[in-house]
């Protein structure tokens, strides 16, 4: 496994992400957004580590809106999880590939907590 950071899902994602990079020192990068305007995702590097942003897209509640992110070395590894985290859970993003070249899910677990599993080809 490569990473493991958070996911934040927030309403006005550039504006909140903007008042974290003012507290925080840190930096924006890897802005995309939507032909809507909206911000399909963003991150926050702070030193070494990063901090993941999105909007909600009417997905998810407050309260409901940190999720971890695994990035994953291999396909094989990806699948692996995938397939043992979605046991008893609910499958919020089916894996699948993404325009972004990557094999991408979203899923919370048995237990209630949020997943988002990513491998970059």
């Amino acid at each position: 496994m490569k990473s493991v950071s958070p996911y934040v899902f927030v309403d006005n994602c550039l504006e909140v992400i903007e008042f974290y990079r003012n507290i925080l020192d840190g930096i924006i990068q890897n802005v995309e957004k939507s032909e809507d305007g909206k911000c399909l995702h963003a991150e926050l590097a702070i030193g070494a580590d990063i901090i993941h942003f999105s909007d909600t897209f009417g997905k998810t509640q407050q309260g409901d809106n940190v999720r971890i992110t695994l990035e994953f070395d291999s396909d094989e590894d990806i699948r692996r999880v995938y397939q043992s985290l979605i046991v008893d859970g609910k499958i919020t993003y089916e894996l699948n590939e993404t325009p972004w070249g990557a094999l991408h899910a979203n899923l919370v677990d048995q237990f209630g907590v949020g997943w988002v599993l990513n491998y970059q080809k």
